[in-house]
């Protein structure tokens, strides 16, 4: 048993139990569920569209070099520089390559989730490098010297209340704080932080083909300052973000909009194709974009499970599924959590270490009812689990289980011996203590369905 599974044993006792976790993320969650609700009234045949955006990502994956190719040779032709990373140190030795190079001090990052994934804040800090985050939510958890706790909304599992007091603790303002007045102290402290930042590092919500660009989607406007600010701008995206045409966008947005945030569109959409050009009197002076594999070529290797780098992280199938608003996002030890980062991650950090995340789904199938992608995860998972049995990772309590329940259930005399008082004693004999203290056993029947069917039948 991996330190990592036990890990996740106990963090998962702990926070299931805990009455106020639980109440801000379903208060949070609620507040999402009825603005998306809201924001899919915009669609009159929202299927269609779920329908189409899924068969042009299917189209992207399955051709993932070509459409990687066009980008690349398109976005240099605009005096872009392409930076391919297969591995996380790769990815990160580059990053530090080229902010040493233009001698960096001062970083600003937006919507920058992929560089938690690269523990990237970290990598700066041991270079003397400051990096500071400019989107509120990932302002917040640097502050409170966390991860991010959510795919869209990384403080998620704060309540205003905790903001404030994190905000007195670190800038002495009032206890009593709104988030209005919160949001406009950390906005006058961002301003100088831009105006000062010698390099912007930014994700990619979409990486454009035909255009060679990139587009971010936002709400606070600091994607558009990091990248305009600072001389010098770094995307860092995975390659899996690729698609076709800037045709599609109209597609892709509204989207992501609806199933991340509730909204029709979010306030900032940007396309950025290259550094500053002749004649224009903004933008960086040169323009790198990071192309991360680092495990999403092995995903690209089952057929079945590709299907995950469709995702567009909307973080839809996380507010829906019951097993991330039990155990919340720190839990899952991944940057990508929920039903998307429970079939993505063991492909992505291992098997070995990560295939019991494939096993913390009740397999209701609600991730797969709300992705606007129509990915079905809930199988995924199902086709995870099956990997890492014939891969050998399964406990050798739950190999003598399922070879033990593979001989009663068919074997006729088995299930008719005795009644439901031996059943029910052989049951919490053998399963309790795996069943757990905190759910009721379920009790057999006192007859059989053979033995009814008879007695019905008048023994025949």
């Amino acid at each position: 048993m991996s330190e990592i599974y036990k890990k996740f044993i106990k963090d998962s006792k702990d926070i299931s139990f805990n009455i106020e976790h639980r109440k801000k993320i379903n208060f949070n969650i609620s507040r999402y569920d009825e603005a998306v609700a809201n924001g899919k009234k915009q669609y009159s045949q929202l299927e269609i569209a779920k329908q189409r955006a899924a068969s042009l990502k299917f189209k992207v994956i399955e051709n993932l070099d070509k459409y990687l190719g066009e980008f690349e040779n398109n976005f240099i032709k605009k005096g872009g520089k392409v930076i391919w990373a297969q591995t996380e140190e790769e990815a990160v030795a580059e990053v530090i390559k080229v902010l040493q190079k233009h001698e960096s001090k001062l970083v600003v990052k937006s919507k920058s989730m992929i560089s938690e994934e690269l523990d990237l804040n970290k990598a700066l800090e041991a270079q003397n490098i400051e990096s500071v985050e400019t989107d509120l939510g990932e302002y917040i958890v640097q502050l409170a010297d966390e991860k991010p706790y959510h795919i869209v909304t990384p403080a998620m599992h704060k309540s205003k209340e905790d903001i404030a007091k994190l905000f007195n603790e670190k800038f002495d303002l009032p206890d009593e704080s709104t988030p209005a007045e919160i949001t406009n102290f950390v906005r006058q402290k961002l301003r100088t932080q831009f105006a000062q930042a010698d390099a912007g590092i930014t994700g990619a919500n979409f990486i454009i083909a035909d255009t060679g660009s990139i587009a971010l989607t936002e709400n606070e406007g600091n994607g558009v300052m990091s990248m305009s600010f600072p001389k010098i701008h770094i995307c860092i995206a995975g390659i899996e973000r690729i698609i076709p045409s800037v045709n599609d966008m109209d597609l892709f947005w509204p989207l992501l909009a609806t199933h991340g945030t509730g909204q029709h569109m979010t306030v900032y959409n940007s396309i950025i194709s290259g550094p500053r050009q002749n004649g224009e009197i903004d933008g960086p002076k040169e323009m790198y974009v990071v192309l991360l594999d680092n495990g999403r070529t092995e995903i690209l290797k089952h057929r079945s499970q590709r299907r995950a780098l469709s995702c567009i992280k909307c973080g839809a199938c996380l507010n829906a599924c019951p097993v991330y608003k039990n155990i919340g996002g720190y839990t899952y030890n991944s940057t990508y959590t929920g039903p998307i980062g429970a079939v993505i991650t063991p492909h992505l950090k291992g098997m070995k270490d990560y295939n019991h995340l494939s096993f913390a789904s009740s397999l209701c199938g609600k991730c797969t009812e709300v992705c606007p992608l129509k990915i079905n995860l809930h199988e995924l998972l199902l086709l995870n689990r099956n990997e890492s049995v014939k891969m050998g990772f399964s406990k050798p309590g739950e190999k003598k289980a399922q070879y033990v329940a593979k001989k009663a259930l068919m074997n006729r005399w088995m299930m008719d011996f005795s009644g439901g008082g031996m059943k029910n004693m052989a049951v919490k004999t053998l399963v309790k203590k795996a069943w757990g203290n905190h759910r009721t056993l379920p009790k057999m029947a006192p007859k059989s369905f053979k033995q009814l069917w008879e007695e019905r039948r008048g023994g025949k």
